[in-house]
């Protein structure tokens, strides 16, 4: 498989945590996975880059980097309130007409927002500026609770730590579930969080916080193969119907047979490129009952076949270690 080339532009003062989160994803060399993606730190003015964690860093490539990157990260913008530089906007749109994906961690939204990059598309930020971003550009459909958006070519993240709950999911959208699993596993990560940022925007209480559905989706989680309900889920919890599928809407924003139908999609992605398994084998595990209803859901979901998805992924994955 090619290697993706990621290049990162920083603003001073430049965080050093969000610009971590891409590194981290992208540019570590690990043990036992395959080199899939290179990764490049630019500027608009190489030199010392001052950043906010008291030390200068020093950034040898210019916006011409920008020319040959096939994703550019903008890990976070410390001056969203005042307007970028004409050509820092100007790379940025040229670099998304090219065809790069661009990508924005946190306050980075800001930038691609400027650059006009976000009108008229669903798109997120740190839970604190979220009414700010709406305010300043109205074309944009501010989401102030999910983790991160995806549109493909533009994707955009909720506040700091979110960003790596994006990088891995392009991970996995790039390279596939086995292999996403694989580098979060070596960063000591969940592949892939649950709920939105509001339920971190106030500090946590003790254990679970009532009507959390933590307790529910971990159960769910483990008995997928299960042929599990959404009423299943609600005895479980020990409410209503009614009052699960309002809970869902509050904290995950999906319904629970989307919850449900989703997270047996991702279990059937990983039993394809980790294991020999038939399909309707794997339709069985994960709780799907045949292969004909497991092809049904996984054309609608990801639009192409278990087959060539297998196809697609399974080459090139890296052995469980």
């Amino acid at each position: 498989m090619a290697v993706h080339r990621v290049v990162a532009l920083v603003l001073p003062p430049q965080s050093t945590f969000e610009l971590a989160c891409a590194a981290e994803v992208f540019g570590v060399r690990r043990p036992g996975l395959p080199v899939r993606y290179e990764f490049e730190v630019c500027a608009e003015h190489p030199g010392q880059m001052p950043t906010l964690a008291g030390y200068d860093m020093a950034v040898t490539a210019g916006l011409a980097a920008l020319d040959a990157a096939d994703t550019v990260v903008i890990p976070g913008w410390q001056r969203p309130d005042t307007p970028a530089s004409p050509a820092v906007v100007r790379a940025l749109r040229l670099a998304h007409r090219r065809g790069a994906r661009t990508v924005a961690i946190c306050s980075g939204a800001f930038l691609l927002a400027q650059a006009g990059l976000l009108d008229h598309r669903r798109a997120t930020t740190h839970w604190r500026m979220a009414a700010e971003l709406a305010a300043r550009f109205p074309d944009v459909q501010v989401d102030p609770d999910t983790l991160y958006i995806d549109h493909g070519d533009v994707a955009t993240s909720a506040g700091t730590a979110a960003g790596i709950d994006l990088c891995l999911h392009l991970v996995r959208a790039d390279q596939g579930a086995a292999y996403a699993a694989q580098v979060a596993r070596h960063m000591v990560m969940p592949p892939h969080r649950e709920g939105g940022q509001l339920q971190y925007a106030a500090p946590p209480p003790t254990g679970h916080p009532p009507g959390s559905l933590a307790p529910v989706l971990d159960w769910v989680t483990e008995r997928l193969h299960e042929p599990l309900s959404a009423d299943d889920l609600a005895s479980r919890a020990g409410v209503s119907p009614r009052t699960l599928a309002r809970r869902f809407a509050e904290q995950l924003g999906v319904s629970p047979g989307q919850w449900l139908l989703g997270k047996r999609i991702a279990a059937a992605q990983a039993l394809l490129e980790e294991t020999d398994l038939p399909v309707e084998a794997i339709a069985v595990r994960v709780g799907l009952s045949s292969a004909t209803n497991l092809r049904r859901r996984f054309h609608r979901a990801l639009r192409t076949t278990p087959t060539a998805y297998r196809r697609a992924f399974r080459g090139g994955a890296p052995s469980s270690q």
